[in-house]
């Protein structure tokens, strides 16, 4: 069977997650991951008021991360990823429209798939393009395939940003693993020193059943310094691998 793949290297990153705010904790954690709880909301310091007052949860934990590997550079592609966004307001929204009441406009903006990266494009007044990807318990490796089709069309670095949360009441009882609040981004260049390979094979019977959500066991890959990783998901193998 064909396997395909992808390679490219991190030039910056930085993670995020109620407990977890510094590299050495971030370190302690992929040595050890522990169920990681909800807490205090991102600080965002970088983000206007205004516009710091809009960001939910989620989204704070993806602008400060977006922010931190963004020191200095400007009109860098994004990619947004993760796997049910910011569910929590669509919750909210379905129930207010069940009660029949009215909807909020800004509410409705906010709890679209793209509404992190637009806030961020808003706030630093980016022309640049932004993507956001949502594909189930893969979503972390097709927003890098994305990532890296990016680099292939000529973008010298592309900025991904991973984040996800725990599932609202009443949508805890469908998670099929231990959702946890996190946001981790990715200043990805071309393949360079300590290149990162991913690949992939079709395998029907491959499905994920991880304690942790897909996109942790990716960042315990990243931040532990692994040479391979592979795992299930979606009907496909997929590899990670990093060069000596």
């Amino acid at each position: 069977m064909r396997v395909n793949d992808v390679h490219f290297s991190i030039a910056r990153h930085a993670a995020w997650a109620p407990g977890l705010t510094t590299p050495e904790a971030w370190q302690a954690w992929a040595g050890a991951p522990h169920l990681i709880a909800m807490g205090e909301d991102a600080p965002v310091r970088q983000l206007a008021p205004m516009l710091r007052r809009r960001a939910g949860t989620l989204g704070k934990m993806a602008l400060e991360v977006a922010y931190q590997c963004m020191e200095g550079l400007a009109n860098v592609p994004t990619v947004f990823c993760s796997r049910h966004g910011e569910v929590a307001r669509a919750v909210g929204l379905l129930t207010d429209l069940a009660r029949d009441e009215p909807l909020s406009p800004t509410a409705f903006g906010l709890a679209v798939h793209n509404a992190n990266a637009g806030l961020f494009s808003i706030a630093r007044g980016e022309r640049s393009n932004h993507i956001a990807v949502a594909a189930g318990s893969a979503t972390v490796e097709h927003a890098v395939i994305e990532a890296c089709g990016l680099l292939a069309d000529g973008a010298p670095m592309v900025l991904l940003v991973a984040c996800d949360a725990s599932l609202p009441p009443p949508l805890e009882r469908f998670e099929e693993c231990d959702e946890q609040p996190h946001a981790y981004a990715w200043l990805m260049v071309p393949a360079a020193e300590r290149a990162i390979r991913l690949a992939w094979r079709a395998d029907p019977g491959a499905h994920a059943s991880p304690r942790q959500p897909g996109a942790l066991e990716v960042l315990q890959f990243q931040i532990s310094g692994q040479t391979r990783m592979e795992r299930a998901a979606d009907r496909r193998r997929w590899t990670w691998t990093r060069d000596d």
